[in-house]
């Protein structure tokens, strides 16, 4: 990219602390690796609800948020994260006020992101992911009304993309989009290493990438067979895609 050109952005929104490592630590890498600056909203850090290991241990509630944002911090910088703004609203219920919204929207238009992500539209086994992903959409609309704070630059029509949740097959979610990241497993596994409250997630989640390579090479050259792929990450689209040829 040239030096004079501004770097694309991307913006990903995370339930929790860790949310964002599992389900696209691929593509967030990747991105960055492409020159992209890609900024990740942790709205909590699942210290409540998602860090049972610490708990186990005795730890405090003070305790388990410093470790855990020290956690999303080094997961993080191992992906390559442009920007990491976390919203600590805590979690088991995530609940988003009018103003925690209204600075969703600000980051959104901060950020113009050609893409965003975030969770599956229903998760019956965390209403957290589902709750996020609704509160996106109507961040998504706010942020592209013209009456909304006239005079900010409004939002365009980026793609949001839902990445996997953890039981796809009770959640409603239909991946058509594998993307390959086989060149920056290292540091997706490096990330999810900074993960120590989630320990038994990591070779979950490698199994996870591994299968979906399967998809991306069946996928990726018909009936024959793709090119190779090791690791791969899914995706739903939300919204139709715009081509000027297939």
């Amino acid at each position: 990219m040239p030096d004079d050109e501004t770097p694309p952005t991307a913006l990903v929104i995370s339930a929790h602390a860790a949310d964002f490592v599992w389900r696209c630590g691929g593509a967030i890498a990747l991105h960055a690796e492409m020159g992209w600056n890609v900024t990740v909203a942790c709205l909590s850090f699942g210290e409540r609800g998602e860090s049972a290991r610490l708990w186990k241990d005795g730890k405090s509630l003070e305790e388990v948020v410093a470790i855990r944002r020290a956690e999303a911090e080094a997961a993080a910088a191992a992906l390559g994260v442009h920007r990491l703004e976390c919203f600590d609203l805590g979690d088991y219920p995530l609940e988003l006020g009018r103003n925690d919204k209204m600075r969703l929207v600000d980051l959104i238009r901060q950020v113009q992101p050609r893409w965003m992500a975030s969770h599956s539209r229903y998760d019956p086994y965390n209403t957290d992911h589902s709750y996020t992903t609704q509160v996106v959409l109507e961040a998504r609309m706010i942020a592209q009304a013209w009456g909304h704070e006239p005079g900010q630059k409004v939002l365009g029509a980026p793609q949001l993309y839902l990445f996997e949740p953890h039981q796809t097959e009770r959640m409603g979610w239909t991946p058509d989009t594998f993307l390959d990241i086989t060149p920056v497993w290292d540091r997706k596994r490096a990330a999810m290493e900074a993960m120590q409250g989630q320990v038994h997630l990591w070779d979950f989640y490698t199994r996870v990438a591994q299968q979906r390579a399967n998809h991306f090479k069946r996928n990726s050259g018909g009936q024959s067979g793709g090119r190779d792929c090791t690791y791969a990450e899914g995706f739903e689209s939300v919204f139709p895609r715009t081509v000027d040829a297939l």
